[in-house]
């Protein structure tokens, strides 16, 4: 592997995806600056039909939904997801059930959203209906609105302390979360991964995690 000075890399990745991969791609290409690399940052429906297609070399997402069950699929970092509100908000300090969160306006992410069909399932088991207020297609956008107080909504916690909206948006502590979820490599079954795809491979499962810590600027400007 290490004498590799060549190739293409072909990464897609899912919204949330975007606040570290580009960094994990950044250090991964100081390694061999003469690769050439390709990132794709959309939604999870994109990236699973990116996948039916076979278009890239490798896939980051967090959930992966039943019906692609032809997939090798390799955890290597936590993805917490949280409550957010804005910082002013009446259950801001306090500790509530999911009942109680189920009396908010709630902020969604758009039809298809790893994060929407975990709310979904949740608020389900427990026979709660969700007061859906809006449905949003970015972490950017729900989180101005939620900074704007017009609902809570459910984020990746790495989506977090990465603009000027953050200071007006504060975690709910919510029985039951943060819920655990997982960073996944993907790629197809039987698909003979490049060396190069290998190696990255490898080098999220070393380092991924180190990306993602909500510490990771500080992180990265020390090691480098």
């Amino acid at each position: 592997f290490r004498g590799m000075k060549r190739g293409r890399l072909r990464i897609a990745v899912n919204s949330t995806a975007k606040y570290f991969a580009p960094l994990a791609l950044g250090k991964f290409s100081k390694q061999y600056p003469e690769i050439e690399l390709g990132l794709k940052i959309s939604n999870r429906e994109t990236i699973l039909r990116r996948i039916d297609q076979n278009l890239d070399d490798l896939y980051i997402l967090g959930q992966i939904p039943t019906t692609h069950v032809d997939l090798e699929v390799i955890p290597f970092a936590p993805n917490p997801l949280v409550i957010i509100a804005n910082k002013q908000h009446k259950l801001v300090g306090k500790r509530i059930t999911l009942a109680r969160l189920a009396q908010e306006p709630f902020i969604m992410r758009e039809e298809g959203s790893g994060i929407r069909s975990t709310i979904e399932k949740l608020f389900s088991k427990h026979q709660l209906t969700i007061n859906e207020r809006l449905s949003l297609e970015t972490n950017e956008a729900i989180k101005h609105c939620v900074a704007g107080d017009l609902g809570v909504a459910c984020v990746s916690g790495h989506a977090l302390d990465v603009d000027s909206s953050d200071s007006h948006i504060a975690k709910l502590e919510v029985d039951g979360f943060p819920i655990q979820k997982q960073w996944n490599i993907v790629y197809p079954s039987g698909k003979t991964l490049s060396v190069l795809a290998r190696e990255f491979l490898q080098f999220l499962q070393e380092h991924g995690e180190t990306f993602i810590s909500l510490n990771m600027q500080n992180t990265l400007s020390k090691t480098a």
